[in-house]
């Protein structure tokens, strides 16, 4: 009788121990105006504080996958669907929520992991290489990214996602290794191309004045313009000229501008329309080398040239491109010179000194202000010996 009731108590025992219920917890992200809330698995959060080793890194992995996280992954794959988030802003969010999980002047080591996690239960090929003073998060890319260490595995290129916090790594002295796992499931590729910006509410915008003449009159507008733009793009790196130049305007910013741009210039003829927006770009905002204004190179987008006081011959370029396209839908070739970048535009008949591209004659029309006030067509003096490349084309007849 004894050892049935021991046995009956075993067995309720057991029963008790396979159905019980982890405590769920409640995370919440503030993300894009947005307030992304979820119950999940306490076990969720994991006490990470040990050395940097494959075996420390696999288990933090094994252990936040199958301790519940599924229900946090599906809650931001959900978020990304529905408000069409391309990877980049898609790795903001993640930034965010892993920041929430594990502050990252806290616990560096964690908040990486935790990224690194959640990328790859996003289904994206990312991997850590750690060292003994570093973490580093890789995703499989391929895109062209300039500036920031990368690696090859297998046929594919990984691109480092938090080089920005480290400065400069000598590699060979800070010597790393990847982990060895590798996630199955994990096999998307992460891409650089931002076709969307998020819709933010009209409340978060601020007015910006910008000035210019053209021709003996003086035109004057105002731009409505998101600070938070500077953040999403904080540690956006160099990519290719063809990726930051299509990056479009949000919907509150183009609203404000390209209409009244429009409108403008409605009565011009097709030269006239893009000299108008060359020396809108030319002279609406003040010069400064990268170098200065930042301490790095960095390509602004065209939003990113409105929003900034200063910017250089690259943002300006991106701004012109973008202007010259949305407005009047001509083709362009960018040239990229050992110290500058400009723009070429085709039209229907070639302005000055044209540029003789795949057959096809275009006139350089220079956005960045110069020692000269050059006209279309007319190339700066101190360009005129020098090589240039054509580092990417656009026709309205085959976007790319």
């Amino acid at each position: 009788m004894l050892s049935l009731f021991r046995n009956i108590t075993f067995f309720i025992t057991l029963l008790f121990l396979s159905t019980k219920v982890t405590d769920a917890k409640s995370i919440r992200v503030v993300y894009l105006d947005d307030t992304i809330q979820t119950e999940i698995n306490e076990n969720v959060w994991i006490d990470f504080h040990g050395a940097l080793s494959d075996n420390s890194i696999q288990l933090f992995y094994e252990t936040f996958r199958s301790s519940g996280s599924a229900a946090l992954i599906d809650k931001l794959l959900e978020y990304k669907k529905s408000h069409q988030l391309n990877d980049w802003l898609y790795y903001q969010l993640i930034r965010k929520t892993a920041e929430q999980m594990s502050p990252k002047a806290n616990n560096y080591n964690r908040y990486t992991l935790y990224k690194w996690a959640l990328l790859s239960l996003s289904g994206y090929d990312a991997t850590v290489s750690f060292g003994k003073r570093t973490l580093l998060l890789y995703v499989r890319s391929e895109d062209n990214i300039y500036g920031i260490p990368y690696f090859e595995r297998d046929g594919h290129q990984y691109i480092c996602l938090n080089y920005h916090d480290f400065g400069k790594i000598n590699f060979n002295r800070d010597l790393v290794h990847e982990t060895s796992l590798r996630v199955a499931s994990a096999n998307r590729s992460f891409s650089y191309k931002i076709t969307m910006l998020p819709d933010f509410k009209p409340s978060d915008y601020v007015s910006k004045d910008l000035q210019f003449d053209f021709r003996n009159k003086a035109y004057h507008f105002v731009v409505k313009l998101n600070p938070e733009i500077k953040t999403l793009f904080t540690n956006y790196p160099v990519s290719d000229f063809g990726n930051y130049f299509n990056i479009p305007l949000s919907k509150e910013t183009y609203s404000s501008l390209i209409p009244e741009l429009k409108s403008q210039t409605n009565s011009l003829n097709e030269q006239d329309r893009v000299d108008f927006l060359m020396r809108f770009t030319r002279y609406s905002f003040l010069y400064e080398t990268d170098q200065n204004n930042f301490g790095k190179e960095k390509r602004l987008s065209p939003e990113q040239t409105l929003l900034y006081e200063y910017s250089d011959c690259d943002d300006r370029a991106a701004l012109f491109f973008y202007l010259v396209k949305e407005i009047c839908d001509l083709p362009m070739i960018v040239l990229l010179y050992p110290t500058h970048v400009t723009i070429a535009v085709q039209f229907s008949e070639p302005v000055g000194n044209a540029i003789v591209y795949k057959g096809n004659s275009y006139s350089i029309c220079e956005p960045t202000p110069q020692q000269e006030d050059t006209e279309i067509g007319q190339i700066a003096k101190h360009l005129k010996s020098s090589k240039y490349e054509v580092v990417y084309e656009y026709s309205p007849l085959n976007k790319k």
